[in-house]
């Protein structure tokens, strides 16, 4: 679903390279995380896979296709989906409105909109008395799941997460967790996760370790 070949990558006024020789494939249907001391070049793998940065050398693809030969707006919204540490809710959109966003911005209806947002929201445990409340009136946990309905909204079947349990506590980290494992196991999602938490590692079907730019797999 998602292949590293060889990437490689340096800061613009770096001496070393952040990224060295970078390889790994990502399956649809599992469950992955990274792993690794901070600035080993976890959070930078993660944005040139999701085409925020360009690597150097090397390259990524998505069912086969090379990321250097794709339209990169298109290829964030329609085939990889972001869940961030600190949400990234609209703090004026209501849940409902922030997972209705995405799909009104492709042309969707608002009533087809509102409709896939209500299930989306459901099936991450929102339940319907918390679709009018804006995020600041929602738990940490309930903002990181309409965080991953908001991202389920587009279609795409590459969730990748970038520390998505940094702002829970334990009892809300295992239930977003649970939901990520579910979508890759039951719905054949691919699911990467840049983690420090060992407890996210160790239900991870594949775990990757970082360490200096190189990424090495368990």
């Amino acid at each position: 679903m998602l292949k590293l070949e060889n990437v490689s990558y340096r800061y613009k006024k770096g001496n070393r390279d952040v990224l060295q020789s970078v390889s790994a494939d990502f399956a649809r249907g599992k469950f992955n995380a990274i792993v690794g001391p901070s600035g080993s070049g976890k959070t930078t793998l993660l944005s040139i896979m999701a085409g925020m940065d360009k690597p150097h050398g090397g390259a990524v693809k998505i069912d086969g296709d090379d990321l250097a030969k794709l339209n990169l707006d298109l290829y964030r919204r329609e085939r990889i989906a972001m869940i961030f540490q600190a949400f990234h809710l609209f703090p004026l959109l209501t849940a409902l409105e922030n997972v209705c966003y995405p799909l009104e911005s492709s042309g969707v209806s608002t009533i087809e909109a509102q409709k896939k947002a209500k299930s989306l929201l459901e099936s991450v445990g929102i339940t319907e008395d918390k679709f009018n409340r804006f995020p600041a009136n929602l738990s940490g946990g309930e903002q990181q799941r309409v965080a991953i309905a908001r991202a389920l909204s587009v279609g795409a079947k590459v969730i990748l997460a970038d520390e998505p349990t940094g702002n829970l506590d334990s009892a809300n980290s295992d239930v977003v967790i649970n939901i990520l494992k579910q979508l890759a196991h039951e719905q054949g999602y691919c699911v990467v996760v840049v983690t420090h938490s060992p407890e996210v590692a160790s239900i991870a079907d594949n775990i990757f370790r970082m360490k200096d730019g190189v990424l090495k797999s368990d």
